[in-house]
């Protein structure tokens, strides 16, 4: 269905915290920036952390004046309907509807998801072209993927979630033909080359070769990405002069999102005239 108008990027992981909202807010902007029509769904409507993003970039552009890209933007409410069976089909329905009519438009369709487990969670996932899960770079957050022995560091098992999405992607692979793209992005790495991160990233190697994905530097702890957030900005606004003499930490997290959308590498699915001749700011 939307596999021939738009590629559908997911982000995704049961974990509430792991900058799901703050990643897919900046990939959308980031592909906007390179030429590509993009449009953005939010099916966490109850938390809403992606909708607060994008209305607070939609007021800063009333009041200040400035022409920021901004993606075409729904939000999925949960049904209320009375029975599971009805719940089901209204959330598969909206969901369904609102990638055909955003697919139409877009070249990328940017997909937020909730930090727990819902059917609407689980259906986005089986839609997804390429999946983007935010780890936090700890052994505690990395039981989202598998079963870590704590002492040996030895895999015993697939997570909840990952044998979700092991099912999600049968559910593709029979709807399509296709494969989901799954990238595991380390978030919050440490700048210090320290024991445990050095830990995580041979546990992550091993991971990515048993459950089929692609491990990926993600986003630093920084201040910077919650105060952007207030005003509905990311780091790839600010060359519109919105701030000036940018340190290095701002300017090193800013480098951290372009190597995101390079892992993505959207010429790959969506070839764009622009693509070599615009830059990321």
């Amino acid at each position: 269905m939307a596999k021939e108008t738009a590629h559908i990027i997911v982000f995704g992981n049961e974990k509430g915290g792991s900058g799901k909202s703050t990643s897919a807010m900046h990939v959308a902007i980031g592909l906007l920036r390179l030429g590509y029509k993009v449009g953005s769904i939010d099916l966490d409507a109850r938390q809403g952390t992606f909708s607060r993003y994008l209305k607070n970039r939609f007021d800063f552009i009333t009041v200040q004046g400035r022409d920021l890209p901004t993606p075409l933007h729904m939000a999925i409410e949960r049904s209320t309907a009375s029975h599971v069976e009805a719940q089901q089909e209204e959330e598969r329905n909206f969901l369904t509807l609102a990638i055909m009519e955003l697919g139409i438009e877009c070249d990328f369709i940017v997909v937020d998801t909730p930090g727990s487990d819902t059917y609407l969670s689980r259906l986005a996932h089986s839609y997804a072209d390429t999946l983007v899960t935010p780890v936090n770079d700890s052994f505690v957050d990395l039981d989202v993927i598998a079963r870590i022995n704590q002492e040996t560091h030895e895999i015993e098992g697939p997570s909840i979630y990952t044998k979700m999405v092991d099912t999600q992607r049968a559910q593709k692979k029979l709807r399509d033909n296709s494969d989901i793209n799954w990238i595991v992005m380390r978030n919050r790495l440490s700048h210090i080359n320290a024991k445990n991160k050095k830990d995580v990233g041979e546990v992550l190697s091993k991971l990515s070769s048993v459950f089929g994905f692609r491990v990926a530097p993600g986003l630093g702890e920084r201040v910077i990405f919650r105060e952007l957030f207030l005003k509905g900005l990311t780091l790839l606004d600010l060359k519109e002069g919105l701030r000036e003499n940018l340190t290095l930490s701002q300017l090193s997290a800013r480098q951290e999102v372009r190597q995101l959308i390079l892992e993505i590498n959207p010429d790959k699915y969506k070839p764009n005239p622009r693509f070599h001749k615009t830059k990321i700011y």
